[in-house]
């Protein structure tokens, strides 16, 4: 085995954990890690694919906590979205948007681990879930970040981490398989992101099972902090990034 799938297993190992962890985050956690063996236009189709792996495998053990009348306005909002921010990639800045909600992530998660609590919001109902899901929807389609708004939203609400997961979970679920159909009709799942696939597989199961196991032991204020550290981590890389393209 070469450096190339030893690379591919560490990155599965790391983005399974804090997916079964958290019920998101595999391409925060294995895209940097991947992304000094393989080139984006493979790393992107295979976080797209491991993530889907294990949103799939944890699926089950969240389902007694999906309230479906909760998590649909959220998912339809998500897939009108998706392609409104596809039409508008064209006129966006990349880096200058990557900028601007990584600063946000970073200033709210950090307010939000200092004070030990988040706000709570009990206003608007599903019509602002779903409006949460659009947005996720819009920024999933500029740049594939679907995930952390509803995640926040779903953080503000006063949920239990349950109830919070059952939410972002099946929206991710829906989200990456919409993304993997549409990277499959553009010919993006080639022989080589299937071989790669098939080397993260294992990896990315196990380590999903451990982190999912993980999460079984985590009050739900520990659970919260897990999720905004992980966020913040995200602003952080999404900020470091944009500069680095500037």
């Amino acid at each position: 085995m070469g450096l190339i799938e030893l690379t591919i297993l560490a990155g599965a190992l790391a983005g399974g954990f804090v997916s079964g962890l958290t019920g998101f985050g595999t391409g925060i956690s294995a895209l940097a890690i991947w992304l000094t063996a393989v080139e984006p236009v493979i790393a992107g189709p295979l976080v797209v694919v491991c993530s889907l792996i294990s949103q799939v495998q944890n699926l089950p053990s969240i389902w007694h906590a999906i309230s479906w009348p909760r998590v649909l306005p959220f998912v339809i909002g998500g897939i009108i979205g998706i392609p409104l921010g596809t039409l508008a990639l064209p006129h966006v800045s990349m880096a200058g948007f990557k900028l601007g909600v990584g600063t946000i992530l970073i200033v709210y998660c950090s307010i939000t681990l200092f004070r030990r609590a988040a706000p709570k919001v009990t206003w608007g109902g599903n019509w602002a879930n779903g409006v949460v899901g659009l947005g996720g929807g819009v920024l999933g389609g500029l740049a594939g970040l679907s995930g952390p708004l509803p995640t926040i939203w779903a953080t503000l609400r006063g949920w239990t981490k349950d109830e919070k997961r059952g939410v972002y979970q099946a929206y991710n679920t829906a989200m990456l398989a919409l993304a993997l159909a549409s990277q499959a009709i553009g010919g993006f799942m080639t022989m080589e992101v299937g071989r790669l696939c098939l080397i993260a597989f294992p990896a990315t199961v196990a380590a999903s099972w451990i982190g999912r196991r993980v999460y079984d032991r985590l009050g739900d204020g520990l659970f919260n902090r897990v999720v905004m550290t992980l966020l913040l981590f995200s602003g952080i890389s999404l900020v470091v990034t944009a500069l680095w393209q500037e």
